[in-house]
């Protein structure tokens, strides 16, 4: 045998062995491991929201990649056809990344606002843990943060300028180089915000991590522990859905203010500031509608142009399901019962409700928190009516919350807790 004979043996040989290798790698790969955490992971509702969102970009972007190329020539062989596939998934794509920076506006608005401010340790708190590794603080942090949080802002504001020309010029006339700025700003602010995040001191670890990950779950335990009352189990929802006349203001209000009283009540009991509550469900609820109908002028077939339009507008009723996902949060922390009308799932059930009865939902979850003081690091209970005195008549100050010496509804607390209202 000679030496080439040898050296192709030798090869062969190895070659065979790493796919061997491969294979069994890919057998002791545990699949049902990773089934299991998959659909863990699409019990959330943004979650699966997120999968369908990358699921339809896949779609209409292969669909566009295909046309572009040359790939469906076969199939469309004319071509007029060719651009109105080219026109329709380009106007989807444009629609579906526009309303994905118009629903994450509000949270960059708020972070660079808090920025500003950069006043109180909550706020400051909040930010690391968004931005920093572990939450913990890191030399320069505030610029730092700011740097990432202005690239996110210049991502929406390409974006809204590509929307702007897709929808304002047909496709022969669009500026070729205009289109091109505006892509490759899009892209590249956000790719380039997450770099700086992982390369600069924001995404490195520090050697006094180690205290201030102490000092933050001696924090988090004393907060859990004085969350734990004796009447913790004992809390429900106050009035079943429908129970519309037992409280009719709350009533009226939830159905002419949807979105203010919606806001309001989520961040009085701790879920995040009112006004991002209150853009964001507002541009979940309307943006697609006019997102998508707008797409649909520049397109020349007719029933392509009408199902552009149907799609915003099944978009929009399923937008309600943004106080569905909060209602499961709501439910959640503070450990109400839920519905199993909807096959046992108490999830499904929360949104479901939001879907068909979303005012109902609404008027129940403010009469609930209403039901119950919400303090902070302290529990007392609950005065509906008049303030419960001791054996001598004398009213003990320390159970008194903050609420009865002011209105009845202004700044919540931070962070809440909610306990059983005295009966």
């Amino acid at each position: 045998m000679t030496t080439e004979e040898i050296d192709e043996e030798a090869s062969r040989s190895g070659n065979s062995s790493s796919s061997n290798n491969f294979r069994e790698r890919i057998r002791e790969f545990k699949w049902a491991s990773l089934v299991k955490m998959s659909k863990q992971w699409l019990r959330n509702p943004l979650n699966m929201a997120l999968f369908l969102w990358i699921l339809v970009v896949a779609v209409s972007g292969a669909i566009l990649f295909m046309v572009m190329t040359g790939m469906l020539n076969a199939v469309l062989p004319k071509k007029s056809q060719r651009d109105v596939w080219f026109e329709v998934n380009n106007q989807i794509l444009n629609a579906l990344f526009t309303l994905m920076c118009l629903y994450q506006h509000p949270k960059r608005f708020h972070h660079l606002v808090l920025l500003c401010r950069w006043k109180q340790e909550d706020d400051v708190t909040a930010l690391r843990k968004i931005y920093c590794e572990k939450g913990t603080h890191k030399p320069n942090e505030r610029f730092h943060m700011m740097v990432v949080v202005l690239l996110l802002h210049l991502n929406c504001f390409a974006q809204y300028a590509l929307c702007g020309l897709n929808l304002g010029f047909r496709r022969s006339e669009r500026p070729p180089v205009g289109v091109g700025i505006c892509v490759s700003v899009a892209i590249a602010s956000p790719a380039v915000a997450g770099l700086y995040t992982i390369l600069s001191p924001l995404g490195k670890e520090y050697g006094d991590e180690e205290n201030q990950m102490d000092r933050k779950v001696s924090l988090e335990r004393r907060y859990s522990f004085a969350s734990r009352g004796d009447d913790e189990s004992d809390l429900e929802w106050r009035g079943g859905v429908l129970d519309i006349w037992e409280d009719i203001k709350v009533s009226y209000l939830s159905l002419l203010c949807t979105f203010c009283v919606f806001g309001w009540n989520m961040e009085r009991i701790g879920f995040g500031n009112m006004y991002v509550h209150i853009a964001t469900f507002v541009l979940f609820c309307l943006a697609p509608f006019f997102i998508f109908n707008l797409a649909a002028i520049n397109i020349d077939n007719e029933v392509v142009r009408e199902g552009l339009g149907y799609m915003g507008i099944v978009l929009c009723v399923f937008g309600l399901l943004y106080g569905g996902f909060w209602r499961i949060q709501m439910r959640k922390r503070f450990k109400l019962p839920g519905y199993s009308f909807c096959c046992g799932r108490p999830a499904v059930a929360d949104c479901t409700l939001w879907l068909f009865c979303c005012w109902c939902s609404l008027a129940q979850e403010v009469r609930t928190a209403n039901a119950y003081e919400i303090v902070e690091d302290k529990l007392c209970k609950r005065r509906e009516e008049e303030v419960k005195a001791d054996e001598d008549g004398v009213i003990d100050p320390s159970c008194l919350p903050e609420k009865m010496k002011g209105d009845e509804a202004l700044s919540p607390p931070s962070p809440p807790f909610i306990h059983r209202e005295a009966t």
